[in-house]
C-alpha cells in the first residue's frame, strides 16, 4: 500500500501560540506511530514559527518508522539534516517568508545547485526527494540531479477536485508514468485530504508515499486523530 507519513507541523503552530508543551510534539509522534501511521514528517523553516530544529533533534529519538525532514536546503537546514540524518529528506523551493510551499523546484534551471545538495546528502546514507509541479519535463530532469525520488506538487489537483473536476489529476497521471519510466520513486503531498486521496491514489501508479498535515490535523479536531489516522490508511489501501 502507499505509506502515510504525518507532517506534525500544525501540532508545533499550536505548541508555540501558548508557549510551553502542549500539545507536545514528541507525544503526537509516538501516537501516529502507534495508531499505524507509516512514518513522521516535519518541515522546520528559518524562523522556526512551527517546527523548531531542536525539534527535529528531539524527533529523532522517538521516530521508529520512516522519518522525513521537508525544506529548502539552506546552510542551516543543510546542518541540520546531515546532523540528524533522517530516512528521508525532501527538498522544497521555499522562500523564508512563505506561508506554506506554493512552487515545485525547476530541475532544468537548478540542476547543478541540486546536484551538489543531493550528493552531500546521499554520501551520508540520506533518501533523497524533490518537490516538483505535476510536469513531465521537471519529472525527466529530475533523473540528472542523482535524487531518488520526486515529491509531486498536489495543490492544484486538490483545487479542482474541491471544484468536481476529476481531469485535475491528469497531469500527476502523467507525471508519474514519467517517473516510472526514468526510475525514480513517487511521493505527493499538500492539499490531500480525506475527501480526495482516494480517487488521488488509485489513478497514480506506483505511488510510494504520501505526506498530510494540515487537512489531517484538521480533520482530528473533529474525528479524533486515532481515528483519522486509520481513515487514512483505509483509503490507502
Amino acid at each position: 500500500m502507499t505509506k502515510l507519513s504525518v507532517n506534525i507541523n500544525k501540532i508545533a503552530t499550536l505548541r508555540n501560540s501558548r508557549g510551553g508543551d502542549v500539545p507536545s510534539v514528541l507525544k503526537v509522534a509516538k501516537d501516529v506511530q502507534k495508531f499505524g501511521a507509516h512514518g513522521v514528517t516535519i518541515h522546520p523553516r528559518p524562523d522556526e514559527r512551527h517546527i523548531r530544529y531542536q525539534d527535529a533533534r528531539d524527533l529523532k529519538e522517538v521516530v521508529y518508522t520512516e522519518y522525513n525532514i521537508e525544506g529548502n536546503p539552506i546552510k542551516s537546514f543543510m546542518d541540520l539534516v546531515l546532523e540528524v540524518k533522517p530516512t528521508q529528506v525532501t527538498l522544497v523551493p521555499d522562500a523564508e517568508d512563505a506561508i506554506t510551499s506554493n512552487a515545485g523546484w525547476d530541475t532544468i534551471k537548478h540542476k547543478d545547485f541540486l546536484v551538489d545538495v543531493i550528493a552531500e546528502f546521499k554520501r551520508n546514507g540520506i533518501r533523497t526527494s524533490v518537490f516538483v509541479d505535476a510536469d513531465e519535463r521537471m519529472v525527466e530532469a529530475a533523473v540528472a540531479t542523482g535524487t531518488d525520488r520526486v515529491e509531486l506538487y498536489t495543490e492544484s489537483y486538490a483545487s479542482a477536485y474541491e471544484q468536481g473536476d476529476l481531469k485535475g489529476v491528469e497531469p500527476f497521471v502523467k507525471a508519474a508514468i514519467k517517473a516510472n519510466e526514468v526510475g525514480l520513486g513517487i511521493n505527493a503531498g499538500h492539499d490531500l485530504s480525506l475527501e480526495n486521496i482516494k480517487y488521488f491514489k488509485e489513478n497514480i501508479p506506483n505511488l510510494l508515499e504520501v505526506s498530510i498535515g494540515h487537512a489531517l490535523i484538521a480533520e482530528s479536531l473533529y474525528l479524533g486523530i486515532e481515528n483519522v489516522v486509520n481513515l487514512y490508511l483505509n483509503k490507502l489501501k
